[in-house]
């Protein structure tokens, strides 16, 4: 029985890590589309380098937060919800004196809302520096342009793997779909404003 509780508690604490670090991953990915659709979209309207990594930034800082705040939210929520239902459980199994034994079982399995929260920030923080570095390092207005869809998409197709591997899905097929719907978000914003700048214009 102590054998058999054992391989519950590694195995129950192995599939935490494991949405924890798919969590990370697409928190990440979150970071790094939004952030470089945001910087190439103000880039089209305005060949300003400084106006576009100050508006990577702030899409990095707000997007995080948000990260932050409904993570928070969706775990607090998560928890209520167990906490609830195993004090329902424990009050129809008195009788059966098995009130203890059962009694939150799941609880210290679900994540803390805090370290969520500030686990999404940061992953979303990371993801982001990848176009706001990009954009720093090239100077020139085109080759900053192309620099950041490339190096954004090698990074689309690692975190796309990455997630798929976790997931148990198909790597190579999941990976395509991140990058080719990174793609068709990046072009969607680059077209978007490109209309809007002519317009003004």
């Amino acid at each position: 029985m102590a054998e058999v509780k054992l391989e519950d508690g590694e195995c129950r604490s192995n599939l935490m890590r494991a949405q924890w670090l798919r969590a990370a991953i697409l928190g990440a990915n979150d970071g790094l589309l939004s952030t470089t659709s945001l910087m190439l979209g103000v880039g089209t309207a305005k060949e300003d380098r400084s106006l576009m990594i100050l508006s990577g930034v702030a899409g990095a800082v707000a997007g995080a937060c948000s990260m932050a705040v409904g993570e928070f939210v969706s775990v607090s929520t998560q928890r209520d919800i167990e906490d609830t239902n195993m004090n329902k459980l424990s009050v129809e199994c008195e009788d059966v004196k098995i009130q203890e034994s059962i009694k939150h079982p799941l609880l210290p399995g679900l994540p803390n809302p805090y370290k969520a929260a500030g686990a999404s920030a940061l992953a979303f923080l990371c993801g982001s520096l990848v176009p706001i570095v990009s954009a720093l390092v090239f100077s020139r207005h085109g080759i900053r342009y192309i620099a950041m869809v490339v190096v954004t998409s090698l990074a689309l197709l690692l975190f796309g793997g990455v997630g798929a591997r976790l997931g148990g899905s198909p790597v190579r097929i999941s990976a395509l779909r991140v990058l080719v719907g990174g793609w068709i978000s990046m072009a969607l914003t680059y077209g978007l404003l490109m209309l809007l700048d002519k317009d003004r214009h």
